[in-house]
């Protein structure tokens, strides 16, 4: 692949990252407004938004599969539409266990555009050698931010007139540009009818990255849920402590963004021990009785400390083998997934039994053991 070639390649798959979430991002701006039409309580909402991340688990093993038979290209043809309609669902629903049910129809086909758009991203990478991973998962971030602006500028309109502009152009757009992709090699077939593999036949460094995404998305989770809640308690009051996760989620995108020029000069394994100790730092100063200016560096570190994380695992786990590629970055996202959905519970009964502060403090081990893993992230 020529250097031409591979800036196509590259710009074409930003774009997928950017497209893909942007009507997730109008879904999560419209939360407050299913749970009030519906008339749900908080219990209740939390029951029914679980689905997502439920459904993505099994999703995102058979999207492996059907990446690797189908290949990418015919994969984004296919599933930009289904995920565009599916998505739609959940404000049709009409009772809590119908928006469970919404959510969950809609996270497996998410799981199959996840899998597809970072194996693409990954395969470039190894193909072109090029660094993309971490730009392209800052448009991800900003295709979400896109989503969700886009339905708070629409506010006091239908949701479905807020949602279907987005359905469009997600569907339009991700058909075009997986007719524009190019081709990376004679992979676009997919890897097929590939012997199953039993636990101990996987490769130690899938193992050994897996559990590094574990512990890094589960600090990313459960910030997210969290530090609005932790700044309220700090001020004393509620009005304001949503710029905890605009801090946030801000350093976060920011961090992406200049992720593979860092990752460039520095290498992927000091990148990730850099990156780590920042969270570390970030966590101990919102557990620390510090003063309030410094809570908002507290978050803003968190959020640069974990950004990296998970572009720095997909390439990883991309560059272990070319046979297993999708079925190795299927089985990675699965266990990063568990971090997401494990974090939040986990910090929120730990404050039930003592305190935010001692349920934060728990996230130290798992960074430490993240710290610990970071050599499997060396190129091999």
């Amino acid at each position: 692949m020529d250097r031409t070639e591979a800036r196509r390649a590259s710009i074409l798959i930003m774009a997928v990252f950017w497209l893909q979430p942007i009507c997730l991002g109008s879904w999560f701006a419209l939360i407050p407004f299913a749970q009030e039409a519906l008339g749900l309580s908080k219990g209740q909402l939390a029951a029914a938004l679980l689905a997502m991340p439920l459904a993505l688990v099994p999703g995102l093993q058979i999207a492996g599969r059907m990446v690797a038979r189908f290949g990418l290209r015919r994969v984004f043809a296919v599933m930009f539409p289904v995920q565009s309609l599916t998505i739609l669902l959940p404000i049709a629903a009409w009772s809590g266990p119908s928006l469970f049910v919404a959510l969950f129809v809609a996270g497996i086909t998410i799981a199959f555009l996840e899998v597809g758009m970072n194996v693409y991203a990954g395969r470039l990478e190894k193909r072109a050698d090029v660094m993309i991973m971490n730009r392209a998962h800052g448009f991800w971030a900003l295709g979400l931010t896109a989503g969700s602006g886009f339905t708070a500028l629409m506010a006091g309109v239908s949701p479905w007139a807020a949602m279907l502009p987005l359905a469009a152009v997600a569907t339009v757009g991700g058909v075009i540009i997986s007719r524009l992709l190019p081709r990376l090699g004679d992979d676009d077939s997919g890897e097929t009818r590939l012997p199953r593999r039993r636990f101990a036949d996987l490769p130690p460094a899938l193992i050994g990255i897996a559990v590094f995404m574990l512990c890094a998305t589960l600090v990313e989770g459960a910030m997210a849920d969290w530090a609005a809640v932790h700044l309220a308690e700090r001020m004393g009051r509620v009005e304001g402590a949503g710029l905890s996760v605009t801090i946030f989620s801000a350093a976060l995108a920011a961090m992406r963004f200049a992720g593979d020029w860092t990752k460039r000069r520095m290498g992927a394994v000091p990148m990730a021990r850099m990156s780590i100790g920042l969270a570390l730092a970030g966590v101990l100063i919102l557990v620390l009785p510090v003063p309030l200016a410094l809570t908002y560096a507290g978050y803003a570190l968190v959020g640069a400390g974990v950004a990296a994380a998970y572009p720095l695992g997909v390439s990883a786990v991309a560059a272990i083998d070319d046979t297993y590629e999708s079925a190795n970055i299927a089985i990675m996202a699965t266990v990063a997934l568990g971090g997401l959905v494990m974090g939040p519970p986990v910090i929120g009964f730990i404050a039930e039994v003592s305190s935010l502060n001692w349920g934060l403090a728990a996230l130290i081990p798992a960074l430490l053991t993240a710290m610990w893993l970071t050599h499997w992230l060396k190129p091999r």
